[in-house]
């Protein structure tokens, strides 16, 4: 059970509200503008540090204060954690079983989760950058230490175009470039493996989804017929005239092959969202292999864009899935699962659960 009791205080319109969570389904239903995405935001808040709607601190915090309190009892074999965060315009404080100055990272560990929500097509549809980090979420609960080789890709990188942008010598560039290297061929090295792990479970769900088969290539952010070596030299002058460095795996992408087509290109709306839930339900699986424990699986509004078939096919896997689910409805009656869940009903940022 991912997470046993949750609160939050002055998170958006919550003033205070606490949810003792089932360790299955649970189901928040309410009308538009009632609470109920504030309340996914402020969940998925606690395990990444971060708003997956992309809003900054100040549009987080309750109007008229000063900043927003989350808590949650996390459990992890049998072990119960307390995980805090606290955020204002002095900055994030988190804390793990009263210990503090950890980050998004403790957090992640502490509370491992995954989102669909209805922009949840942009994982398919969107930027290059977004697969990226979909492929390092996979790869940092997969493989023991790749969190700190990114953060030391990502030093060598912001120093490299610091040089770059400072029109320094090529000579000079080029004395970053053996650390470059070697750094980035372990980010590369990780995200194949996250990608080899996780491919059966992939390709399993996206033809689950879509009735057809799908592919997933990757690319590596050069050409793969040069060593990365050789790309940085061949690419220096370029890279002096941009500021920026140009090869390498921050250009990385994760290529989806939908029915021999490419599916960023050709798939509508709603089979993007079809594929981008497969993508996201095949990482909840990878990962909970790999921790060998049920991970939070928020779904706000699962409805959004798919007709009735497409959303029983997306709430068959979820149900299958084995993890902890919190989903958002307007109406209680919709039927988004097909098993018993604890109902929760919020309006004005109230949140009460049903008998």
């Amino acid at each position: 059970m991912p997470i046993q009791a949750f609160s939050a205080r002055d998170f958006r319109c919550l003033e205070n509200i606490h949810l003792e969570a089932d360790p299955g389904f649970n189901l928040i239903y309410g009308p538009n503008a009632s609470g109920k995405t504030s309340i996914l935001e402020a969940l998925a808040y606690l395990g990444r540090g971060k708003s997956f709607r992309g809003a900054p601190v100040t549009s987080l915090v309750r109007h008229g204060e000063r900043e927003f309190v989350l808590f949650g009892q996390v459990e992890d074999g049998g072990r119960t954690s307390n995980v805090g965060v606290r955020n204002s315009a002095d900055g994030l404080e988190v804390r793990v079983d009263g210990e503090s100055g950890g980050g998004a990272a403790e957090l992640a560990s502490a509370l491992p989760l995954q989102i669909i929500d209805p922009d949840v097509h942009d994982l398919v549809a969107g930027a290059p950058d977004q697969r990226r980090r979909y492929l390092d979420w996979v790869a940092f609960h997969v493989e023991h230490g790749y969190l700190g080789t990114w953060r030391r890709f990502r030093r060598a990188l912001k120093q490299r175009n610091a040089a770059l942008k400072s029109g320094q010598a090529a000579t000079t560039i080029r004395g970053w470039n053996a650390e470059f290297v070697e750094l980035a061929l372990q980010i590369d090295a990780g995200r194949r493996l996250a990608l080899e792990v996780a491919t059966e479970a992939l390709e399993e769900a996206g033809r689950d989804m879509l009735g057809s088969e799908v592919r997933f290539e990757y690319r590596p952010g050069w050409k793969e017929e040069h060593e990365l070596l050789e790309a940085l030299e061949s690419s220096i002058e370029r890279d002096l005239q941009q500021g920026s460095t140009q090869a390498g795996p921050h250009r990385a992408d994760l290529r989806l092959i939908y029915d021999e087509r490419q599916a960023r290109k050709l798939v509508s709306r709603g089979q993007q969202k079809l594929l981008a839930c497969a993508m996201v339900l095949a990482a909840t699986e990878t990962a909970q292999t790999a921790l060998e424990r049920p991970l939070l699986l928020l779904l706000d509004d699962p409805a959004a864009e798919l007709d009735e078939d497409s959303l029983g096919r997306l709430m068959g896997r979820v149900a299958n899935l084995g993890c902890q689910v919190v989903a958002t409805s307007l109406l209680p009656e919709i039927g988004v699962f097909t098993t018993r869940a604890a109902m929760f009903h919020v309006e004005h940022g109230v949140l009460s659960r049903e008998k």
